[in-house]
């Protein structure tokens, strides 16, 4: 009965006229960002989050949420017509989708894509609502030694699974810790790198630092290449409901990409990205006929475009739970949280839940709103796909600078902005990913902080990490995820060695 009554709270919070439109605006918004190459939610909740600094908590998160699980529709789009992923979850979908739409199935290819997003997304909402509850009581257990290892291990693996150099993503990792010490001390209020600035003693906002890394920087790296308008095949969009023999063969890959999608995505890193791969993998490795895939296989769209829908429903059951978050994204809705006075922890469901259950009901309501608008609007995305990139980027740099000056009225978070965007560009070029960075700035205070209490609790015995199980196990896991990352590297340098003998 407890679950019934949490739901009823959850649609009444959601079934206002300003949520639910705010739920309807954040689902459109993600769809066109999703069909948008190189913009990406990152970059769009990073624009976006000023603008929610005069909403209530509930509502704002309502929008960016939508705006997360609404770019995994929008990515197939793109995927499918163009050949180019809207973002990086829908690489796989370039596979088959395009080389069904070549056939003239790309109807079948988006109905399926929207279909198996909306079955994907609502069981993942539902595994969330049942979830992140049972791991918010087990976590009120947790003291200052646990947290500490958790937002170490949560660290740890995000670099220790980023895409490009071990060496590379824990050196952004260094500098987003560093980042994150400038500002007054958490225990003792003494004030660190500030220089003398006003601006600087609350820290470095994460507003001014994601915009630059993932809004300017974005615009600097596309301004370095040459886009006109991109060609589109060109072939009649019919049949968008899938055929019997199309749910037939889609089903199974729907069902098994949304439970792993879901549970790949509590991970840390690239969670969401990675589902869609692993989901196409297994899809490929149990078939009958794997040949077919990579020829217009309708199951290699169903499977990753079920698994990154319902990965956005697991990226949210640590943060939830936890207040850890898994991936950049999630460190800008944390972000966004603390900003509104939210502490986001193992209380958070008990302590606001009418911000969890409002959230976890507008999830719901979001995948029903982007299934009735995903189908409709597929000609009308096809020609927003023609905007030439000249066009768009002075809009994108106009909301960035807008943005950053309306958060306090302070030019010199403008000035923040800009170096970080020069900075996450020059980043990009160097191989250094931004993620690293972002999450390791968000976590490092919070990690600094448990780290103190635990040592002022122990009156500075570090054994305290060790006599509690639960932090000895997650540093345990910590240092195993870093040494399974250097072992390969170690490895292949030995063999190098041995050669030039």
């Amino acid at each position: 009965m407890e679950v019934f009554s949490n739901i009823y709270l959850g649609f009444s919070v959601l079934l206002t006229p300003t949520n639910l439109f705010l739920c309807f605006i954040g689902a459109l918004l993600g769809t066109l960002v999703g069909v948008l190459p190189g913009l990406g939610p990152i970059a769009a909740i990073s624009l976006l989050l000023p603008s929610t600094y005069q909403m209530a908590p509930v509502s704002a998160i309502i929008l960016l949420a939508g705006i997360f699980y609404g770019a995994m529709y929008g990515g197939s789009t793109t995927s499918i017509l163009v050949n180019i992923p809207g973002e990086a979850a829908s690489v796989v979908t370039c596979l088959d989708g395009y080389q069904m739409a070549r056939k003239g199935r790309a109807g079948a290819a988006l109905g399926i894509s929207a279909f198996g997003s909306f079955i994907a997304g609502t069981l993942g909402v539902l595994i969330l609502m049942l979830l992140a509850p049972i791991l918010g009581r087990a976590a009120l257990t947790i003291g200052p030694p646990e947290y500490f290892a958790l937002t170490f291990l949560g660290l740890t693996l995000v670099t220790s699974l980023s895409h490009g150099s071990f060496t590379k993503a824990l050196i952004m990792a260094v500098l987003g810790l560093l980042a994150g010490c400038i500002g007054a001390d958490p225990i003792s209020g003494f004030k660190r790198f500030t220089y003398g600035s006003f601006t600087l003693i609350d820290g470095v906002g994460i507003v001014p630092v994601a915009m630059g890394m993932f809004g300017i920087g974005e615009v600097l790296e596309n301004m370095g290449q040459t886009y006109g308008t991109r060609e589109i095949y060109e072939t009649k969009i019919k049949g968008l409901l899938p055929g019997i023999r199309d749910w037939k063969d889609s089903i199974g890959p729907i069902m098994r990409g949304s439970i792993l999608g879901f549970f790949i995505g509590i991970l840390p890193g690239p969670s969401v990205a990675i589902s869609s791969f692993a989901s196409y993998a297994i899809e490929k490795k149990i078939s009958r006929y794997p040949e077919r895939f990579g020829t217009g296989a309708i199951q290699g769209v169903a499977g990753p475009e079920s698994a990154n829908n319902a990965a956005t429903s697991g990226a949210f059951v640590p943060l939830v739970s936890l207040g850890i978050p898994a991936n950049v994204t999630m460190a800008l809705f944390l972000g966004a949280l603390m900003i509104h006075g939210i502490q986001v922890g193992p209380l958070f469901i008990t302590q606001y839940p009418d911000i969890f259950w409002g959230l976890i009901t507008s999830m719901y309501v979001g995948n029903v709103m982007l299934l009735v608008l995903n189908l409709p609007l597929i000609g009308i995305w096809v020609k927003v796909l023609k905007v030439p990139y000249g066009i768009l980027f002075p809009l994108i740099l106009l909301f960035c600078f807008i943005g950053v000056y309306t958060l306090n009225n302070n030019v010199i978070e403008i000035f923040i902005m800009l170096i970080f965007g020069i900075f996450g560009y020059v980043s990009r070029k160097a191989g250094f990913e931004a993620a690293s960075f972002i999450l390791a700035m968000v976590l490092g205070p919070l990690m600094e902080k448990s780290l103190r209490q635990s040592l002022l609790i122990s009156q500075g015995h570090l054994e305290i990490f060790l006599v509690r199980p639960i932090s000895c196990i997650l540093l345990i896991l910590s240092l195993a995820s870093i040494m399974l990352t250097l072992i390969p590297t170690l490895r292949i340098k030995k063999e190098t060695l041995n050669e030039g003998d």
